[in-house]
């Protein structure tokens, strides 16, 4: 029973202690605003779906020697095929290639991560070459993404601090410390494809033409991120 009593009383002191740090905090004078900051930033991290087809050279060549031909294809162009291409699981969007019968050992389709759109031109320019040529734009993201926001996060707590200053000072009043600090951040990712350009396919750029193929004029969208926070400050005379 005195067991009972005890965490009844202790129960009963909590609530007490929470109703007077929330009154406490009410009945201060306080100023509360909200702000947002947002910036562009151009992707640093390109990844590309290659699909190699023997069906695409009618048999004549090989998947291992097509295989053989992109790495080596790739690394001319500065590409380190040891960290940057990867060989994509049956969970791909390109898992109806895998299971077509006799097709299986006859198809592959490989992830590659470039840095920036010229390079991504080239690789289809140059892959083209070789006979290549289903190539498809998966995603694009910036690699500072975490120490972007943390910096937003940062920009839009001093806007608001200037907010509140400006709303202050017809009053007389100066801006204190900060007594409440509310994130609101979604950390969502925008542009026209929200980081991505998943369904443009690259085909064929004209090797067959007399004229020397230029690189893909491969343009991505940047990437907004926003960040947007709550502050009450108080007031003081």
């Amino acid at each position: 029973m005195n067991k009972i009593c005890f965490i009844i009383i202790y129960a009963m002191l909590q609530s007490i202690v929470s109703f007077g740090q929330t009154k406490n905090f009410i009945d201060q004078p306080f100023i509360e605003t909200a702000a947002s900051v947002d910036t562009l930033v151009t992707p640093d991290e390109i990844y590309l779906n290659i699909l190699i087809n023997e069906k695409d050279t009618k048999g004549k060549i090989s998947i291992e020697e097509l295989e053989s031909k992109m790495e080596k294809t790739l690394q001319k162009l500065g590409i380190n095929t040891a960290e940057n291409l990867s060989l994509n699981d049956l969970g791909s969007n390109f898992k109806k290639y895998f299971l077509k019968g006799q097709d299986v050992l006859k198809t592959k389709v490989y992830s590659l991560k470039v840095n920036d759109a010229q390079t991504a031109g080239l690789v289809i320019l140059e892959l083209e070459k070789i006979e290549i040529s289903n190539i498809h734009l998966d995603r694009t993201e910036f690699s500072s993404m975490d120490q972007l926001r943390l910096a937003l996060k940062s920009n839009a707590v001093a806007k608001a601090k200037k907010q509140a200053e400006y709303l202050a000072s017809p009053i007389n009043q100066k801006v204190g410390a900060a007594i409440y600090i509310s994130d609101q951040s979604n950390n969502a990712v925008h542009n026209e494809l929200q980081g991505r350009v998943a369904g443009i396919v690259v085909r064929g750029y004209g090797t067959s033409t007399k004229a020397e193929p230029k690189p893909a004029d491969i343009q991505f969208e940047k990437i907004k991120v926003e960040s947007s926070v709550s502050v009450k400050f108080k007031l003081e005379q």
